[in-house]
C-alpha cells in the first residue's frame, strides 16, 4: 500500500514497502546468475492492494524477461498494480519484444526501478516510454545492490571484455600448495561448496596448463540444481595439455585452449579430434592474455572465474585483467621457501606501489576466512605479461 496520510511517517512507510518488494525482486534475479549469458539478471515483483500477484525472473537468454513472467502470473490483476523491477525495462526489440510496451499494455499503474540500464545508448529510454504513457516511475530503490548484482554485465557493457573474478585459497603463510605440490585440501568443505556456486555464476572457468597437469580438475559446477556448465578455458603456450586430462576426455562442458603460433599442429589436431577448440593467440613464447579476453568477448563470454596458479594469476594481475578477487584464507601453515604462492610475478619495489583492493568484505566459511575485494585501477598498469604460461 502506498497511501499518503501526511508528511513524514507515511513516506518512510512507503519507502520501507518499496525496499521490501525490491529486495524480493533482487533475490529472484540472483538465482539466475551465470545462466543468462551476457544478458543481465533481472527480477520482477508485481503488487496490487498490498498483495503480491506476480513474480518473475529472466531465466535464460532469449526467453521471457522477468517482467513478462511476472505479468503472466498476475493476469488481470496487473491492471492498476505496481511493478518492482531490478533493471530498467527494455524499450527496444531484441530477441524478445520491449518489456516497457508490455507494462503499458497491461495497464500497470506504477513502476519502481532499482537502476537504469548501464548501456548509455539505451539508458533512460524505457523509463521515458513508461512516463509518456502516464505511468508513474520511481528510480533508485536499492540501486547499489542492483548494480552490484549485475557487476559482470555492467563491466562487459563498458569494457567489452569479460569480467574476471580470481579465486584462490591459501594458507596463513600465503601458500597454495606444499613444496611437493600437494594442495588437497587447503580450504574446508564449506569454502569448496561456495566455489561451486561461484562456478555456477560465471560463464567460464580459466586455469593454466600446469594446474591441469598437476590436479587433473573437472572444472565444472557441481550443484544440485539444473545449470548451464561454464566453458573451460586452459592457457597453454606450448600445448602441453595431456590428451588423457578430464577437460579433454569428458563431455561435461566445452573446452577452449589458448596457445601460441609456436604450438604443434599435430597436437592441435589431436585435441580437435576430442572436441577441444584450440585457438592460437600470439606469436609466442607467451599467450597474449588481453587478446584472449577479447576473443572470449567476441564469443559472448562475459565472465571468467580464474582458478589459476601463481604464474597465471600474476600475469593476469599485471595485465590489469582481474576485476575481482575472492581469496580463501585457511588456518594452516605449511612453510617452504619454494612452495608456490597465489601470485608469481616480479613484484613491486615499494609498498606504495602495491595493488590495493577496494570495497573489501570478509566472510567466514567454517574455519576459513574469505576476503573479497576489487583491485584499484591505477595508471601505468603493465599490459604485457612476463611469466611463461
Amino acid at each position: 500500500m502506498h497511501a499518503r496520510i501526511g508528511i513524514g511517517g507515511e513516506i518512510e512507510l512507503e519507502l520501507l514497502n518499496d525496499e521490501y518488494y525490491m529486495r524480493l525482486a533482487l533475490q529472484l534475479a540472483e538465482k539466475s546468475l551465470g545462466q543468462t549469458g551476457i544478458n543481465p539478471v533481472v527480477g520482477c515483483v508485481i503488487v496490487k492492494d498490498g498483495r503480491i500477484v506476480g513474480l518473475g525472473s529472466h531465466l535464460q537468454r532469449g526467453s521471457h524477461h522477468a517482467e513478462v513472467h511476472a505479468l503472466l502470473m498476475a493476469g488481470a490483476e496487473a491492471e492498476g498494480s505496481t511493478a518492482y523491477v531490478t533493471l530498467e525495462p527494455c524499450s527496444h526489440f531484441g530477441r524478445t519484444p520491449p518489456c516497457a510496451d508490455r507494462l503499458v499494455a497491461e495497464k500497470v499503474k506504477r513502476v519502481v526501478v532499482a537502476c537504469t540500464d548501464p548501456n548509455p545508448q539505451v539508458a533512460g529510454t524505457g523509463i521515458e516510454k513508461l512516463r509518456s504513457h502516464g505511468i508513474q516511475v520511481d528510480v533508485g530503490v536499492l540501486e547499489q545492490e542492483a548494480r552490484t548484482l549485475n557487476e559482470m554485465f555492467n563491466s562487459f557493457i563498458s569494457t567489452r571484455l569479460p569480467f574476471v573474478t580470481m579465486k584462490s585459497a591459501t594458507t596463513l603463510d600465503g601458500k597454495i600448495a606444499t613444496i611437493t605440490g600437494d594442495s588437497k585440501w587447503i580450504s574446508g568443505t564449506e569454502s569448496r561448496s561456495y566455489v561451486h556456486m561461484l562456478r555456477h555464476r560465471h560463464q567460464s572457468i580459466m586455469v593454466g596448463v600446469d594446474t591441469v597437469i598437476a590436479d587433473d580438475p573437472q572444472l565444472t559446477a557441481r550443484l544440485d540444481v539444473p545449470s548451464i556448465q561454464p566453458v573451460r578455458i586452459v592457457i597453454d603456450s606450448k600445448l602441453r595439455l595431456p590428451i588423457e586430462a578430464r577437460v579433454v576426455q569428458d563431455k561435461e562442458a566445452k573446452t577452449i585452449v589458448f596457445t601460441t603460433n609456436q604450438a604443434s599442429i599435430e597436437q592441435m589436431m589431436r585435441l580437435n579430434a576430442f572436441g577441444v577448440e584450440v585457438i592460437r593467440c600470439g606469436e609466442g613464447p607467451r599467450v597474449d592474455l588481453r587478446r584472449a579476453m577479447g576473443i572470449l568477448a567476441e564469443r559472448e563470454i562475459g565472465s571468467v572465474l580464474l582458478e589459476g596458479g601463481g604464474k597465471l594469476n600474476g600475469a593476469m594481475l599485471e595485465a590489469g585483467l582481474i576485476d575481482k578477487i575472492v581469496l580463501f584464507l585457511a588456518p594452516k601453515i605449511v612453510g617452504g621457501a619454494d612452495a608456490p604462492g597465489a601470485f608469481s610475478m616480479d613484484g613491486f619495489a615499494k609498498m606504495s606501489e602495491a595493488v590495493m583492493l577496494e570495497r573489501v568484505s570478509i566472510e567466514r566459511f567454517g574455519d576459513d576466512c574469505c576476503i573479497t575485494g576489487y583491485p584499484k585501477r591505477t595508471e601505468g598498469r603493465k599490459t604485457e605479461c612476463s611469466p611463461e604460461l
